[in-house]
């Protein structure tokens, strides 16, 4: 069993879900970088040190993609 590669099997993230997470960085397209068990999540519209729950929207190989989830309880 080899992780040398890094997620070729299960993800630690699912399409659809929600996850509480905080923006480590942010990409050069402006999207702001978590991790979950060391996947990379891009989060569109988020910023560096927000802590705040994401929906997956969708799982590659290497990444996912995640919006972040309306908090009504503000």
């Amino acid at each position: 069993m080899s992780y040398r590669s890094g997620f070729g099997g299960p993800k630690p993230v699912e399409m659809g879900k929600e996850y509480e997470v905080e923006i480590s960085e942010v990409s050069r397209r402006g999207d702001g970088i978590a991790r979950i068990q060391g996947f990379v999540i891009f989060v569109e519209g988020a910023k560096t040190g927000q802590k705040t729950n994401i929906r997956i929207t969708s799982v590659g190989d290497r990444f996912a993609k995640a919006t972040l989830v309306n908090e009504e309880s503000k």
